[in-house]
């Protein structure tokens, strides 16, 4: 099992104190103010409180590899001449991006304000900002690369053939669904895959990554959390975005409305747009399998763990019961 998910997701958080992260702040960065632990899936994040701003102290998980950890930073680096709502990295008191330590790799970046999308009423309108969003993101990230970017990551899509030895965690109501999503990936969808044209992608763009503004939900404030970058056909980045924003009432109106949007600012080849649904259905796949194999594991961070599973179930289950070719007509259509 921790084969199949990689050291990453199957090695808790680092534990850091509060005291111990004030004193790295305060040796490394000369910062210092009041500081609130951050929920994290792999990491140890702290927010600071500064009269000049907010940070957040964050501390690879120590299973992480240097050369991922430094992949993600020098793409944040690239990102900012974007204009793009990210966070920047802030330079140690010796100007280095990164401080090493015995117990991970220690990085401060600028605190996004905004409120976390889950938190917010789901509408079309947010759903095509959001597309939009990150269709801009994906440009942006057209030309970077890294000798890290190939690393391999379960939750990157193109690596789903993984997941079956991890079958068995998933609801028994999912079984035969999974089963079914992860036998055509195997013989349709990854053959088709490899040749599509990829690049660095976030590859995580779920509601507790995303920032709105309060004052109009549409408008996205913020992209955050960086940790599961990793190069990948690009569509694959617009499927993992959509696959929280399907509205299981109206799944094929959400696919279109999602796809036509991203499309608009990142024109998509035939082929990428009749892989998307799959994709989608593939993304809600391997949260259900991972997350549900990883609470297991770590029961403490369940609540965390299993956040997305309220979305994934029943937006898995409503593409199942889309009539095919009616979705592939609609995406030729785009």
């Amino acid at each position: 099992m921790t084969q199949t998910l990689g050291a990453m997701l199957t090695t808790a958080p680092p534990l850091l104190s509060i005291a111990q992260a004030e004193e790295l702040a305060r040796r490394h960065y000369a910062i210092t103010g009041s500081f609130q632990q951050l929920t994290s899936e792999r990491d140890a994040n702290y927010r600071i409180k500064t009269p000049s701003g907010s940070y957040v102290l964050k501390l690879a998980n120590p299973a992480e590899p240097r050369e991922v950890t430094d992949f993600q930073t020098r793409a944040l680096l690239h990102l900012e001449a974007s204009n793009l709502p990210v966070p920047h990295v802030i330079r140690s008191t010796s100007g280095a991006i990164e401080v090493p330590l015995p117990q991970g790799v220690l990085r401060v970046l600028t605190y996004l304000e905004g409120q976390p999308q889950h938190l917010t009423p789901q509408s079309r309108a947010q759903s095509q900002a959001l597309a939009a969003m990150a269709a801009r993101v994906t440009l942006a990230l057209q030309g970077f690369d890294h000798p890290a970017a190939e690393h391999f990551l379960q939750w990157d899509i193109k690596q789903a053939a993984n997941l079956r030895p991890l079958l068995g965690a998933v609801p028994p109501d999912l079984a035969a669904l999974c089963r079914a999503t992860l036998d055509r990936f195997d013989t349709e969808i990854a053959p088709v895959l490899a040749k599509l044209r990829a690049q660095v992608v976030h590859n995580d763009l779920n509601p507790h990554n995303v920032l709105v503004d309060p004052a109009d939900p549409t408008r996205i404030a913020g992209i955050l959390d960086f940790g599961d970058m990793v190069k990948t056909p690009l569509i694959c980045d617009a499927a993992v975005a959509g696959s929280y924003l399907i509205d299981p009432a109206r799944a094929l109106e959400s696919l279109v409305e999602f796809l036509r949007a991203y499309h608009a600012v990142l024109p998509l080849t035939a082929t990428e747009r009749r892989l998307f649904p799959d994709l989608v259905a593939v993304r809600m796949l391997t949260t259900i399998t991972i997350a549900s194999t990883r609470a297991a594991q770590q029961p403490e961070n369940a609540p965390y763990i299993l956040r997305n599973l309220a979305t994934a179930r029943p937006g898995m289950m409503a593409l199942a019961a889309l009539d095919r070719k009616a979705v592939t007509a609609a995406m030729e259509a785009i």
